[in-house]
């Protein structure tokens, strides 16, 4: 068996012009009973995928719901282009760049993983008296010592890659290979729900980690009959090759796990555990090709927006609005800090998150707050992608055969990147590009580091 992860998501300290008492600190104690969290994480998600998104052809009337009771963030982004970089984002609560994990871990990275460091979300949460639970895909190492259990979660079931068979076995629970029968976005659910009923007495930490909408595109109650384009049991070619798919079948996959977060909130209200149950919905990255990501352009794998911009909903009764909408500028990364803010969880001075708790601006006792972020993915050094957003502005610079090529957007006038001001205002071009070239030191400089003491 193998596991292995790494870590990553950074507090942008190049917050701009924004004055730091605007975050609350993260080992804020809370005066109320500690508050269970269910964080919901998607997989391969469009933007433009749920109804309460602008979905005409998808029915998610649960995920929805959340939106209508809690707060529906329009302008969050995955940490990553893929999911790796984001997972390790979420777990670490640190860019991912800092831990060297900036591609999708596959069968062939065994020596890769999320270093254990004391500090994931988790390990955290367990040391401040949560029990903790992830149920579905983890991607963040295959060896044991890069597992779930070593990064701080006390139960694990699911899968350890990035892609795997909706009905065919290979799973794990804890480190014990497991092959259940059926559905596994089903099977995922009701592992779920199994946590939240046994639970109940203490406060719990729950990752609901879908492999939906992920390919293979296998929708429910159809098992595949041949084995076209399989490597192995769990491995496919590309998702064009690997199994023939609609748009209708990407719908179906997708109300399937909207079913599943309509009997997760069930599960919750059923043990009298919803007020007090911060519930998160987001994804990893930018959608596939069957995903709807308008209004943006592109899709995974790139920094356009298309590729990295993602729902996010939150809800949490009494503490956070009903029926908002925020624009604020949110990460991955920005969950695990405000998730850590909103339990009380104490964390060591050593400690450097780079997430935000956003919960006091989503709640109106803040204002929003105008932030640098940033993205870097590189297959290899002649073909990189970087971009840094600052207010309205975006800058992207595609590394294209060694030979560079800079964007620049205004996403409050043009959020579908079509119309590229770069020639018209190279002031911000370079003062954008420079901002790009102080995070990647700063990020390098601690991977490197890191991968000299082995940490």
């Amino acid at each position: 068996m193998r596991y292995r992860f790494l870590s990553v998501v950074t507090l942008l300290a190049s917050i701009t012009t924004i004055a730091p008492p605007l975050v609350a600190p993260l080992g804020a104690q809370r005066a109320t009973p500690k508050p269970n969290v269910v964080l919901i994480m998607m997989d391969d998600l469009g933007y433009g995928d749920l109804g309460s998104y602008g979905a005409p052809d998808a029915k998610t009337p649960n995920i929805d719901r959340l939106a209508r009771e809690g707060v529906r963030l329009t302008d969050a982004y995955a940490n990553g282009v893929v999911c790796t970089p984001t997972r390790a984002a979420l777990i670490s609560g640190r860019y991912q760049q800092r831990f060297g994990l900036e591609h999708a871990l596959t069968l062939a990275d065994t020596a890769l993983g999320l270093p254990v460091t004391g500090t994931s979300l988790p390990a955290l949460l367990k040391a401040n008296g949560y029990a903790t639970a992830l149920i579905g895909k983890w991607h963040l190492g295959f060896r044991r010592e890069f597992g779930p259990l070593a990064h701080g979660f006390d139960e694990f079931f699911g899968f350890l890659e990035g892609a795997h068979d909706y009905y065919v076995g290979g799973l794990y629970e804890d480190t014990t290979p497991v092959s259940p029968h059926g559905y596994l976005t089903d099977e995922i659910t009701r592992r779920s729900v199994n946590i939240i009923q046994r639970r109940r007495a203490t406060p719990f930490f729950l990752e609901v980690a879908y492999n939906a909408v992920h390919w293979p595109f296998q929708p429910p109650n159809r098992p595949p009959t041949d084995t076209v384009g399989r490597r192995g049991p769990r491995m496919f070619q590309l998702p064009i090759d690997s199994v023939p798919a609609t748009r209708a079948d990407y719908v179906q996959m997708l109300e399937r796990a909207d079913e599943g977060v309509g009997k997760i909130l069930a599960a919750l209200e059923q043990q009298g555990l919803a007020r007090n149950t911060l519930v998160v919905f987001t994804n990893d990255n930018g959608g596939e090709w069957l995903s709807r990501n308008a209004p943006f352009f592109h899709r995974k794998g790139t920094v356009w927006e298309g590729g990295i911009r993602v729902p996010l909903i939150v809800r949490w009764p009494g503490e956070l609005p009903a029926g908002k909408t925020s624009g604020q500028v949110a990460l991955t990364m920005d969950v695990t800090a405000s998730i850590l803010a909103a339990t009380g969880a104490k964390v060591p001075q050593s400690y450097r998150p780079d997430g935000i708790d956003i919960f006091p601006i989503l709640r109106g006792a803040t204002p929003i707050v105008e932030r640098q972020v940033f993205w870097r993915t590189q297959s290899n050094p002649r073909s990189q992608q970087r971009a840094v957003r600052s207010g309205r502005w975006k800058l992207l610079m595609l590394l294209v055969d060694g030979s560079p090529q800079f964007f620049l957007y205004d996403l409050y006038a043009d959020p579908g990147e079509r119309n590229d001001l770069a020639a018209q205002r190279p002031d911000l071009v370079r003062s954008l590009w420079r901002l790009i070239q102080d995070w990647q030191k700063d990020v390098d400089e601690e991977a490197r580091k890191s991968s000299k003491t082995g940490s």
